[in-house]
């Protein structure tokens, strides 16, 4: 029997007028397609069921939502070049949104790719950053 490891967290980028958290809470779940970025694309393929997913509306620059992966890894529908997806399911909003400038003033963003590599839509969170934003949202 083998262990399983830790769930890993994530932050998907998403233009909100195209696809928002309110449209993934609709629909309760979704694969999330149209990834093309090599970096980002590996990302997915790292993804496991039950990792969080932090859903961060790019137009708005802020956090909105939650999310978990309910389906690893699989070819996206009608891509023959080897592209992934993962499939979501909306958690819950969060209590507040967490703006990227709120963001830049946590030490644990510093070295993040969310700051680094603005057009990275994929990418990984530590836990120190998972556990910030979420402190960040519960504010009011």
């Amino acid at each position: 029997m083998t262990a399983r490891r830790p769930a890993s967290r994530w932050l998907v980028k998403t233009e909100p007028s195209q696809y928002s958290f309110a449209d993934l809470q609709r629909e309760g779940q979704t694969a999330w397609t149209g990834v093309r970025n090599p970096q980002a694309q590996a990302n997915l393929r790292a993804m496991a069921v039950g990792d969080g997913v932090v859903v961060y509306h790019s137009g708005e620059r802020q956090a909105v939502g939650l999310a978990e992966v309910v389906r690893g890894a699989h070819p996206e529908a009608g891509e023959g070049d080897g592209l992934v997806c993962v499939d979501l399911r909306p958690v819950e909003p969060l209590p507040t949104p967490v703006s990227l400038d709120a963001l830049k003033r946590e030490p644990s963003f510093a070295d993040s790719p969310l700051l680094r590599q603005g057009r990275l839509s994929v990418l990984p969170l530590s836990e120190a950053q998972w556990k910030d934003l979420l402190r960040l949202a519960r504010r009011a």
